[in-house]
């Protein structure tokens, strides 16, 4: 793709093409037409581009699920400059730690999250800009902040900073770029660790569009994306921009942190069709009782970020009425590479490799596993991986492999008919008297009780100093869990080496921003007590 630019294939294709009336989000009760989109993306370009930038530079962004985070995400990179979306669940230290990494000079922050900018700058001194949609921050001299209009409330500026030149009429250039050149990056949710800048290229966004999108969604522009997961890592990204920006449908966007009562809300004054979540939310919608007609409209929910149990599936398909497609994804890949079909779900498994990837097994040597049912590795390529990770080159050539191909960190298994079931990550795994146990397997287990609404399994230590399995477990709404009804649950369907030999309930499990178990915060907490 010469000449190939991302936010201008979102956006302003629509618009050259006569469907520029059409939304494209919708956010709050407001409509965002294609057309008015692009007004609002040429808007943030013209600030960005007055405020000295060249191309490549990073423009970090902690902004809110709204019109702010697409028009200046793709004003960014229409003009060959590199957005970091942010995670909006940090403090401003942590915050300021990922600014620092990445480099960025400007950071564009909503006015929900003013009170952190503080925290960004002390540990980002590189910082020139802020770029405040709403409310201005105080900040510190030598840092100049930029007002930016709300164009959607009727705002009347055209987002140029003061001091810059441009009068806010006319369409500023498209970058010079190509399918292979940097387009944004996205930081890794740091389950095992600092966060690692994941690099992608232009390219990188039709990709996911022409295999997950087009071939397992079955995307078209009538459809109505709602999404629990946010804009800021790759899950919530494609779901809530470039999937639905690609054909020119809707994106309803919730700026809000996304609660049951809410998201059901949503669901019923906004009539999604497709909706995308992960499975403990799913759980969580389960065990709030909601009436199965908010889902009157949705034809496929979407589960990602976690193994979604056997269970919770079943369950969440009565509920809805429709296919629930559980699959796997990364940040490096950028979206789902394998996954259940609208025609093929199996409960407790990730389904088949999306049409486009390539996905294998290996062992510790790094041979391939070619046996069915035998555990291995995970390793996958597409043409929407990333090119690697920002300053990491010890981590990028574990990761990123000759030929192509991404490890992954995840155990899998492949059965004969090629449905692929997720066992841990490579850390996750618990060896019991000797033999591997997956935590997943013993997590599907207990989910199915009654009592249990979420469980986490970690390896612990017993008083000999040997691994034993343990659960952490959530109560559902109104229930008790009991450590010895719970084990009884257990010792019918496993053998004894996998059953938990301590039961933990807790009232939530520590996750990622996005929705992932912080198991190492789990074992942490063994060894602490």
């Amino acid at each position: 793709m010469s000449g190939y630019n991302a936010a201008e294939w979102l956006v302003d294709r629509h618009v050259a093409e006569d469907r520029g009336d059409r939304v494209a989000i919708r956010c709050q009760g407001r409509s965002t037409t294609y057309a008015e989109l692009q007004r609002r993306v040429w808007r943030a370009q013209r600030l960005l581009d007055g405020l000295g930038l060249a191309a490549g530079d990073r423009v970090a962004m902690v902004v809110r699920d709204d019109e702010d985070f697409a028009s200046f995400y793709l004003g960014a990179i229409r003009s060959g400059l590199v957005p970091v979306p942010l995670s909006t669940m940090l403090g401003g230290r942590d915050l300021g730690t990922i600014v620092a990494d990445s480099g960025a000079r400007v950071v564009v922050v909503s006015a929900a999250f003013a009170g952190v900018v503080a925290g960004v700058l002390a540990a980002a001194p590189a910082v020139e800009h802020v770029v405040a949609c709403g409310e201005v921050p105080d900040v510190d001299g030598g840092v100049a902040v930029h007002a930016w209009a709300d164009g959607a409330a009727g705002g009347a500026s055209d987002g140029t900073p003061d001091g810059a030149s441009g009068d806010g009429a006319g369409e500023p250039p498209v970058a010079s770029t190509t399918a292979d050149s940097a387009a944004f990056w996205l930081y890794s949710s740091g389950t095992t660790g600092l966060p690692k800048g994941v690099m992608h290229v232009h390219g990188n966004i039709p990709a996911t569009v022409r295999t997950y999108a087009e071939q397992v969604l079955q995307i078209s522009p009538d459809d109505r994306f709602l999404s629990v997961a946010k804009l800021f890592f790759a899950y919530g990204l494609g779901n809530s921009l470039t999937f639905p920006f690609s054909v020119g449908a809707t994106a309803i966007l919730n700026p809000d942190p996304p609660t049951p009562a809410g998201v059901a809300d949503l669901l019923a004054a906004e009539r999604p069709t497709l909706f995308f979540s992960s499975p403990g939310f799913c759980a969580a919608l389960l065990d709030a009782g909601l009436e199965a007609d908010v889902f009157d409209t949705v034809r496929a929910t979407v589960t990602a970020g976690e193994s979604l149990p056997a269970n919770v599936h079943a369950r969440f398909a009565a509920l809805s009425g429709s296919p629930v497609l559980d699959g796997i994804g990364s940040t490096e890949l950028l979206h789902i590479f394998i996954s259940n079909r609208l025609d093929d779900q199996v409960g407790g498994s990730s389904g088949l490799v999306v049409p486009g990837y390539a996905a294998e097994l290996r062992d510790d040597a790094g041979t391939r596993v070619a046996e069915v049912d035998t555990p291995g590795y995970l390793h996958v390529k597409g043409d929407s991986a990333a090119i690697g990770y920002w300053q990491r080159p010890e981590a990028t050539a574990a990761a990123f492999l000759a030929h192509a191909w991404v490890r992954t960190g995840d155990v899998y298994t492949r059965s004969a008919d090629d449905h692929w079931t997720f066992l841990g990550r490579n850390n996750d795994m618990i060896k019991a008297g000797g033999i591997w146990v997956s935590p997943a397997e013993v997590e599907n287990a207990l989910i199915g009780h009654e009592t249990v609404l979420e469980v986490a399994v970690v390896g612990g230590r017993d008083d000999a100093g040997l691994e034993t399995v343990v659960a952490f477990v959530v109560p559902a709404a109104g229930q008790t869990p009991d450590a010895t009804e719970l084990e009884q649950h257990c010792r019918a369907q496993m053998p004894a080496f996998k059953r938990p030999r301590r039961i933990i309930v807790v009232d939530e499990l520590p996750k990622t921003a996005t929705g992932k178990i912080k198991r190492y915060e789990l074992r942490r907490s063994l060894d602490a007590g």
